[in-house]
């Protein structure tokens, strides 16, 4: 009895942790609380009445391919916008689950059946293993009377296989409040392998019951979402707002995706265990640990990224046969906080000081050690903010952001001596963050144009935060003229398509004319390739 209440209480503290319960819980109590938050051995079936709407309302996701797995997910939710998705407080529901090699599910690869639990929020994460490489799969989910939507999903080539190409997406910064995801319908309908996402999935400010700028007359949200996201309840509702958006289902439909943070997931340029408003450490990890649980519930990941506490291993590696590997980097949760109070500053002792590091030694190790035993063709790096330089003056003497890596300048330096040491030649940093399309040549000394290209790196814009933004922002000469290693800048909303094949490596810039606007077509800004063997970009 006395273990039933310590559980209860325990789970109790993990399902509303926020900042001011810091007062009367220590950060290792919060950090006991989510480790041991686990699904109880008894909990209860949940009954057929509770399902008697459909609970698909969020829709399907598959993730991290593998040549023979891939992850497939759903989130049983009747009534999303109710705290515990209108089912039972504590509870278990039993899920089917198949995927086939057909569309109508006439030759069934594998089923089974997962518990759903109230602890997980009612999300489940299939590992479907035992599959074929390099095939196309349809899967869904049954639960009660009720059939989930279909989704499509690919497995990756055998390991070493020779492969002709791949072609992926990349995407980033999706505030709801800032508009519709009108690109993600149109991501949905390209000739994709995968996609990468690289943060920002959800925001952490308030929605209005209008949904900001998309400005609904046809609806009016509930007001457990005009406020920032603070507990574990306020993530999960946040990202039930999100995954009920149809045309973000339509793209996790049709394609397994890749994902990982940046700082909106939790808060604003949040740097380690430091918040943006220097609160003590303690208090924000139990913040953290709140929206590292709801991202890990949400995401098609599999279990070793199960969050313990605060902490969440979320960099991880994939290949593409021999043609690419993919180093997917987290630069959130282990790096400094940022020099000279964040911002654009002058460039100085602090931020050039070598100790400092976005990724931290035990990432940067794995990184350069990856780079190290790699025999792909292609060496891709899908990570958060922006790599090269990017200078907001023609100033011999400029500002720079100090929270992307130009404010962590030892810590790229490091990397692409890696690049250099490991012999790569053909080196790929995709990013996202900054709401704007770049394309940069790296270069191994940005201050001198004509030192070395070590690489070339492809800035996605985002899918809609800051609005619908314009082909040419303001400070678009500028930058272009302060930076010569930028070969491209747009700042409409939209994503970026890359393929890559034994020849060459090229990015298709999209962009869409508005997102305050439901329906927008979308265009070709810019396209630009860099051919394998000899780095650096060139418009196509």
């Amino acid at each position: 009895m006395a273990h039933d209440s310590h559980q209860r209480a325990i789970r109790a503290a993990a399902a509303r942790p926020g900042r001011r319960r810091f007062l009367t819980v220590t950060g290792a109590a919060a950090a006991l609380a989510f480790t041991t938050n686990l699904p109880g051995a008894h909990a209860a079936q949940v009954s057929p009445r509770a399902l008697a709407d459909n609970p698909f309302t969020l829709g399907v996701a598959s993730g991290d391919p593998l040549h023979d797995s891939v992850v497939l997910w759903t989130r049983l939710a009747p009534r999303p916008y109710e705290p515990g998705n209108g089912l039972p407080e504590e509870g278990t529901a039993t899920v089917g689950w198949e995927i086939a090699h057909d569309e109508k599910f006439q030759r069934v690869a594998h089923r089974g059946t997962v518990t759903a639990h109230a602890e997980f929020n009612y999300t489940v994460h299939v590992d479907a293993k035992g599959l074929d490489p390099d095939r196309v799969y349809w899967y869904r989910f049954k639960a009660g009377s009720w059939t989930s939507p279909v989704g499509r999903t690919r497995t990756t080539p055998a390991p070493g296989a020779k492969v002709q190409d791949v072609r992926f997406g990349l995407v980033s910064c999706q505030a709801y409040h800032d508009g519709y995801f009108t690109a993600f319908g149109h991501l949905a309908n390209e000739d994709l392998d995968a996609v990468f996402h690289v943060g920002d999935y959800q925001y952490e400010y308030a929605v209005s019951a209008v949904g900001g700028a998309r400005n609904y007359t046809d609806r009016t949200l509930p007001a457990v979402f005009n406020k920032e996201t603070m507990t574990l309840g306020d993530y999960r509702l946040r990202y039930a707002l999100y995954k009920s958006d149809e045309d973000l289902q339509a793209a996790h439909a049709a394609f397994p995706w890749y994902v990982t943070w940046d700082d909106h997931e939790t808060e604003n340029n949040y740097a380690g265990d430091i918040d943006e408003n220097g609160s003590p450490s303690e208090e924000f990890l139990i913040r953290r640990a709140a929206a590292y649980r709801a991202y890990w519930e949400n995401m098609p990941l599999r279990m070793p990224q199960q969050p313990a506490g605060a902490d969440m291993r979320l960099y991880r590696r994939f290949h593409y046969g021999k043609l690419a590997q993919f180093d997917i980097l987290d630069t959130r949760q282990y790096r400094s906080n940022q020099a000279y109070g964040d911002g654009w500053q002058y460039p100085g002792p602090e931020s050039e000081d070598p100790a400092r590091t976005l990724t931290g030694a035990a990432q940067e190790r794995w990184l350069l050690d990856g780079f190290k035993s790699s025999t792909a063709t292609w060496n891709v790096l899908p990570q958060q903010v922006t790599f090269s330089q990017r200078k907001n003056t023609t100033a011999a003497r400029s500002k720079l952001s100090m929270d992307s890596w130009d404010g962590y300048p030892a810590s790229r330096e490091r990397i692409l001596a890696g690049v250099e040491q490991a012999g790569l030649e053909n080196f790929v940093v995709l990013t996202g963050d900054v709401h704007v399309h770049y394309a940069f040549d790296i270069k191994k000394d940005f201050d001198d144009p004509g030192s070395r290209t070590l690489g070339v790196e492809f800035v996605g814009t985002s899918i809609t935060s800051g609005k619908d933004g314009a082909d040419k922002p303001d400070n678009w000469a500028t930058y272009l003229a302060a930076n010569p290693h930028m070969k491209f800048y747009n700042g409409r909303r939209g994503y970026v398509t890359v393929s890559l094949d034994e020849e060459r490596a090229r990015a298709d810039y999209k962009t869409v004319s508005a997102v305050t606007t439901p329906g927008a077509p979308l265009t070709t800004a810019a396209s630009f390739a860099s051919e394998a063997g000899n780095p650096g970009l060139k418009q196509v």
